[in-house]
């Protein structure tokens, strides 16, 4: 009788464990690893972002670079209001890239 319990406990462990291991595989996949390859590429356009390139913060305000302060890693960026500082990561890669792209003319 016992040795039948432990066969049942046995047998049910490894399989059990099996849809849990999938749902962390498909969560790393899906989320995870995009998420971490978006930051690389955030990372390495806020470190090539130099003196009269035009961008957009992630608040939204367009405007044009003009002076980077690496030792406190901030940037000043002229607007039509006028010179405005902010950090550095808080230049948006995608809302400035989509802001370089030439319009289509039709």
């Amino acid at each position: 009788m016992f040795q039948t319990i432990i066969l049942q406990a046995e047998s049910g462990g490894l399989m059990s464990m099996l849809p849990f291991a999938a749902m962390i595989l498909v969560l790393y996949l899906f989320m995870i690893r995009p998420q971490m390859n978006r930051q690389k590429k955030e990372k390495a356009f806020q470190a090539e972002i130099k003196t009269g390139s035009k961008v957009i913060t992630s608040s939204g305000i367009h405007g044009k670079i003009t002076d980077i302060n690496s030792a406190d890693n901030t940037v000043t960026i002229e607007t039509g209001a006028g010179r405005i500082k902010f950090e550095r990561s808080a230049i948006s890669m995608e809302l400035s890239k989509k802001y370089l792209k030439p319009a289509d003319k039709k």
